[in-house]
């Protein structure tokens, strides 16, 4: 049967992987065992993509990236060049802690940033934008934007990847779609 994505001679995919349509894996990437990967996903050069991960449609993973075991990235989301999940909370050498796998969710259209790493056990909200160089220690909500070391929230992201401005009333318009949002108890929803 012949592949329906296209994987570079230079990459690596174990058997036991599915791949969905589209897909496209290049130089020196390496996709383990029991991975599954959407249709049209992008896996960049030299990127691991650790056993039984799960990629929705569409996720474009940049240049050296690491999704260790224990992550599940939903459809559209994005990962920054160089940005690592870790799936132990206290590892050592001499420890064998594969049973004690934490799981991370990045949720639809979520945007983590070049050199950001993701602590295990702290869900990625829908829209989200994580930037550059954070350390993501704790859950991020919907639409947050999120900065620094550790992470925190200086404000709110469109689906367009717009910063949001809200008014007294609560509401913010996207400047490139037009999309109308809402703030309403420290949460935010499209209107």
């Amino acid at each position: 049967m012949e592949n329906t994505y296209f994987a570079h001679e230079t990459a690596v995919v174990d058997e036991g992987c599915d791949i969905g349509a589209g897909s496209k894996i290049w130089h020196f990437s390496h996709i383990m065992p029991g991975c599954k990967l959407g249709e049209k996903c992008n896996i960049g050069q030299n990127v691991v993509v650790s056993p039984d991960v799960v990629l929705g449609n569409n996720v474009k993973v940049q240049n050296n990236v690491s999704i260790y075991t224990g992550v599940t990235c939903e459809d559209d989301v994005f990962l920054g060049p160089s940005c690592v999940f870790t799936n132990v909370t206290n590892p050592r050498s001499g420890v064998n802690r594969r049973g004690q796998y934490e799981r991370t969710t990045v949720k639809t259209g979520a945007s983590i940033g070049a050199n950001a790493t993701i602590v295990c056990g702290h869900d990625i909200g829908r829209f989200a934008f994580i930037g550059a160089g954070a350390v993501v220690t704790k859950t991020i909500p919907d639409y947050a934007l999120v900065v620094g070391n550790p992470a925190k929230q200086i404000g709110w992201m469109s689906e367009y990847g717009h910063r949001l401005e809200f008014d007294e009333n609560g509401v913010a318009t996207c400047q490139e779609s037009g999309e109308k949002y809402i703030l309403e108890n420290n949460q935010v929803s499209k209107a």
